[in-house]
C-alpha cells in the first residue's frame, strides 16, 4: 500500500509541476533588434550555416590536395 501511495504522490507532483511550469516560465515580449545596430546578435541559424560552410570548404580543400 505504501508503494502505491508513493506512486500516486509522484503522479500528483508531476501534474502540479506540469500545470504550474508555464505560469512561471512566461517570458516578456521580444522588442526585436534593429539590424543596423552593431550590437544586434547574429541569429543561431546564420551561425550554423557559416559553420557548415566552413567545414564543407575545408573538406573540399583536403579532397583537392589528395587528388
Amino acid at each position: 500500500m505504501k508503494r502505491l501511495s508513493k506512486w500516486w504522490l509522484t503522479i500528483y507532483f508531476l501534474i502540479i509541476f506540469s500545470v504550474c511550469l508555464p505560469l512561471v516560465t512566461m517570458a516578456s515580449d521580444d522588442p526585436g533588434c534593429d539590424p543596423s545596430d552593431p550590437t544586434c546578435p547574429i541569429d543561431g541559424g546564420v551561425t550554423a550555416l557559416l559553420a557548415i560552410g566552413a567545414v564543407y570548404g575545408i573538406k573540399k580543400v583536403r579532397d583537392s590536395r589528395k587528388a
